[in-house]
């Protein structure tokens, strides 16, 4: 009689851990076979059989699990959820980790240790310097960032030198070239970089040739390229040479001749710099008129040269120089014989 009292009472002090533990093992099962028929992770069916509800997820789980782990054994499922409830309402259960979307914000459970926010705060500080780095060094513009007026004129300014080239060459290559002849009976040839001939032949003075705008890199041969006069779009730009000279395989594009006004001055515009210049020189040397001539210069009177010229030089030429009145001199002779008369009158 003692011993049936004392069974019901061994059984009300197990706790429903321990009765679940002890059917299985009479039922001849393992954890593992449990956790394959019933699809509970073994760990937790180790937290039921030790009576550590507070590690499953939550109160609703906890009463879930046994309730099918009792089935599983063939323990009254009913008293078994019971029994849990009881001792989760006894015990000091907290449900802090029921589900993750349950708790609030500011729940001191999921606020961070000291320790956790100051390497989260370095972290962060870490991140940033970071990006900063990045940024300075692949996304910054180099030197300091202008103001809004200084940035619009660099922006005009850079735009316009960098449409000037565009601008000038394909303006360059639209332009007709225009070759003219300044002197009469001028052999120019022209053709193109495959050799084939676009004009041979003597221009006459005043002729005019267009090179063709399609013509594939044209070129000159012409022994006279400083009769040609050469027009590019109606401006005109340096001849190809100064003087008579023999050019072949010259390009005469638009592009090239333009290229050659930059680096030399147009022959026409040296030509009436020098021509004043030269023209006064040439008038001023066929007027010898003014100037005495070397007979007048070389006739000066024997008696004065005589006494001021010691040098042989100067008494040679005065000898040499056969003078007119030098033979008038036997004409004047009668003189002294007159005298001589008036001696013989006088005896």
């Amino acid at each position: 009689m003692d011993e049936t009292v004392s069974e019901p009472e061994e059984l009300q002090l197990e706790s429903t851990g321990s009765r679940l533990r002890r059917a299985r093992e009479a039922a001849g099962l393992s954890r593992e076979d449990i956790a394959a028929q019933t699809k509970i992770a073994e760990r937790h069916l180790i937290s039921i059989e030790e009576d550590r509800f507070e590690d499953l997820p939550g109160k609703t789980y906890a009463i879930g699990f046994s309730r099918t782990y009792a089935r599983a054994v063939g323990v009254d499922e009913d008293a078994v959820a019971d029994s849990v409830r009881d001792e989760l309402a006894a015990g000091d259960f907290r449900e802090e980790r029921r589900h993750a979307e349950t708790f609030e914000p500011g729940d001191p459970a999921r606020v961070p240790g000291g320790g956790l926010a100051w390497i989260a705060a370095i972290a962060g500080l870490v991140v940033i310097a970071l990006i900063y780095v990045f940024w300075r060094s692949f996304l910054s513009p180099a030197g300091e960032l202008p103001g809004p007026e200084a940035e619009d004129v660099v922006v005009v300014e850079s735009a316009a030198a960098s449409d000037a080239p565009d601008d000038f060459a394909a303006a360059a290559a639209s332009q007709p070239v225009v070759f003219t002849a300044l002197e009469p009976n001028i052999w120019v040839k022209f053709y193109d970089a495959n050799g084939d001939q676009l004009m041979q032949k003597q221009m006459a003075q005043g002729e005019s040739y267009t090179v063709p705008a399609d013509a594939e890199g044209p070129q000159i041969w012409t022994a006279r390229p400083d009769a040609l006069q050469i027009t590019v779009g109606g401006r005109r730009v340096p001849r190809l040479a100064d003087g008579p000279v023999t050019i072949k395989d010259r390009p005469v594009t638009a592009a090239a001749l333009l290229a050659r006004e930059d680096s030399a001055p147009a022959a026409g515009d040296t030509a009436p710099a020098t021509t004043p210049s030269q023209a006064p020189a040439q008038e001023a040397r066929p007027s010898p008129s003014p100037s005495p001539s070397p007979a007048a210069r070389k006739a000066p009177s024997p008696a004065p040269k005589a006494p001021s010229s010691p040098r042989p030089k100067a008494a040679a030429e005065a000898a040499q120089q056969p003078s007119p009145r030098t033979t008038s001199i036997p004409v004047v002779q009668p003189i002294p014989g007159a005298d001589d008369e008036d001696s013989t009158d006088s005896e």
